[in-house]
């Protein structure tokens, strides 16, 4: 059977509230008989009805009470098993949806009837949450779905104190399990759902109970796992970024995999890029059940309150956007960020980009005539971040308007290329960064070391190939506490120090103020551009900027998790570089563009 789970049009399917599911079911009949399980069970934090078929009282069903979009993702995950063969030829799915479009009734409802349409005796059946209150969540509309129907409560035997719903023919047994208790190890299910799998990507090791949790499925051809959340309050990361990444490129055709379906509801690109999800004319676009169990007044009311800081649950404006309209969090969305953050993204140098990390250095190298390396290193519970700012010798053409006149200016572009090193020691201690940490290690951004002078090792090998160049400038570093990393630099065969000014201490505090607005007016007119560094991104959103009477300073977004030393090293580059200095050898424009001819 030939199909594709590719949704390329996804964009146009959102906005005109089309199903983003691209294919019908493929076993229409396994659909249609899990929907009538499905569609009857009932909600019960619904007002009771009253039943005329039966006169008597009842909750609404979901039948009764959901929108299409549920009932296509429920007949996608069912209608993909093949009864000829007892495999499901579609085995994971992803539903990325809004707070309050009824994520934890729809999770229990999925779930309560994959347990009735189990054929294997003795199957385990798996919610996975990431804490008690989560799997609380999950469990209570279950149960309450069971004893609301008689017929139900003789089939299936539940019992709160082990959270556990009993087949009593199969003898199969759902289980809803919290990752807080310890009991995820081990679990052999054949069917999986992974609820609010963001939370999941702030647990150190997560990936691998994760893994643990889903193994059954080898042995047992006919399971799934769902993975349902909604956006992370922080920027994605661990085990939610790798899914979330995969599943958007299975979306958009770029990776194909038949037996993965995502069902992602965010806003298109064009829209996060026009600020279009502030209207709430569009918010039906990430709540598809709008009008049902979220209201848009109620969602207007929420945006005011968080917004005046007057919200009653405590929720911040970007948690509001994420959770109620799954926008992604990132640099642009934090309180009192840096305002060069706002055009970070669009200052990507392409060609670094596409390069690996140590080789986009190395390319760097041949396009500049002089480089800044600036230092920022901490304690072993810290980052040690490293930044070199190259000057490209040619001079561009930059237009701009001096008092309502367009005239011409020359300037000289910077490129910078960033890294950073930290002690294992960090995962521990910042048990809460430790994902984000693991992924730029991947990705080859970060270097965690096991010894404490790897690192400065690793810089002075950096700051030496640069210098062999003849393309040093100067090392510009904090001077707080980087003893051993002078003394490094002092070594004859590198000899960079003070005395021959190669070696400079940059102040820090308000004295960068220069430092910080040339580096966010030069990425505002591309002046400045970087490698597209994912660590270096999550850096910059980590900070925060502090105004005084006279002044501005740089500081954390949040005490010891958000580090913020490789942006720090950028400052400390870009103020030597504000300096013009000279290049120890003249390049000619020529190298780069070649000769012209008329």
């Amino acid at each position: 059977m030939r199909y594709s789970t590719a949704c390329p049009d996804w964009e146009r399917r959102i906005v005109a509230g089309e199903s983003l599911i691209p294919i019908e079911p493929l076993f229409p009949d396994e659909a249609q008989a899990a929907l009538d399980v499905f569609k009857s069970l009932q909600i019960t934090d619904l007002p009771q009805v009253f039943d005329r078929k039966t006169g008597q009282t009842r909750h609404p069903t979901f039948g009764e009470s959901c929108e299409q979009f549920v009932f296509d993702f429920v007949a996608a995950v069912f209608g993909a098993y093949d009864e000829g063969s007892a495999r499901r030829l579609i085995e994971e799915f992803f539903l990325l949806i809004s707070k309050k479009n009824g994520k934890s009734t729809i999770v229990a409802g999925i779930m309560v009837t994959a347990l009735i349409r189990n054929w294997r005796s003795h199957q385990e059946l798996l919610i996975l949450a990431p804490t008690r209150e989560v799997a609380e969540n999950s469990f209570g509309p279950a149960a309450a779905m069971i004893r609301a129907d008689p017929e139900l409560s003789v089939l299936l035997h539940v019992q709160d104190n082990v959270k556990s719903i009993t087949h009593t023919i199969t003898k199969a047994v759902l289980k809803i399990v919290s990752a807080d208790s310890g009991t995820a190890a081990g679990k052999k299910a054949g069917f999986v759902l992974i609820d609010e799998l963001w939370l999941f990507g702030k647990k150190a090791g997560a990936a691998g109970m994760l893994q643990e949790a889903t193994g059954g499925l080898i042995s047992r051809p006919e399971g799934f796992v769902i993975y349902i959340s909604t956006q992370a309050d922080a920027p994605p990361a661990g085990i939610f970024k790798q899914k979330l990444d995969y599943f958007r490129d299975v979306r958009d055709g770029k990776i194909n995999d038949p037996q993965s379906l995502p069902v992602l509801y965010e806003f298109p690109d064009a829209m996060i890029a026009s600020e279009a999800y502030l209207d709430p004319e569009n918010w039906y676009v990430t709540n598809p059940n709008m009008g049902r169990s979220v209201r848009r007044e109620w969602l207007e009311r929420k945006m005011l309150n968080v917004r005046s800081g007057e919200d009653d649950e405590g929720d911040t404006y970007q948690g509001f956007l994420a959770k109620h309209l799954n926008v992604e969090i990132g640099m642009g969305l934090r309180a009192n960020r840096w305002p060069g953050a706002n055009h970070w993204a669009a200052a990507v140098d392409e060609e670094l980009a596409a390069l690996a990390p140590f080789d986009a250095l190395e390319r760097m190298l041949d396009r500049i005539d002089v480089a800044v390396v600036g230092a920022d290193g901490g304690g072993l519970d810290d980052l040690f971040g490293l930044t070199i700012v190259g000057r490209e010798p040619e001079e561009l053409e930059v237009r701009i308007k001096v008092n309502g006149r367009e005239t011409v200016v020359w300037m000289k572009r910077w490129l910078c290329w960033s890294h950073a090193w930290c002690h294992r020691e960090v995962l521990i201690r910042r048990k809460k960064i430790a994902p984000v940490l693991l992924d730029f290690e991947k990705s080859g951004h970060l270097t965690i070391i096991d010894n404490a002078l790897e690192d400065i090792a690793a810089i002075v090998d950096v700051v030496k190939m640069i210098k062999d160049r003849d393309l040093l400038a100067s090392v510009a570093v904090d001077p707080a506490g980087i003893g051993d990393f002078v003394d490094a630099l002092a070594m004859p065969e590198i000899d960079v120090t003070q005395d021959n000014g190669l070696l400079v201490g940059v102040p820090q505090g308000y004295a960068m103020m220069n430092a910080i607005k040339t580096a966010e007016r030069r990425l505002s007119n591309k002046m400045l551009l970087h490698t597209g560094s994912p660590m270096m991104s999550w850096a910059v959103s980590n900070l925060k900027i502090e105004p005084t009477a006279t002044a501005i300073r740089a500081t954390k977004q949040t005490a010891g998790d958000a580090k913020i030393d490789p942006v720090m090293a950028l400052f400390d580059a870009v103020t030597i570089m504000t300096k013009n200095p000279e290049p120890k050898k003249i390049r000619s424009v020529y190298e780069k563009r070649g000769l012209r001819v008329a």
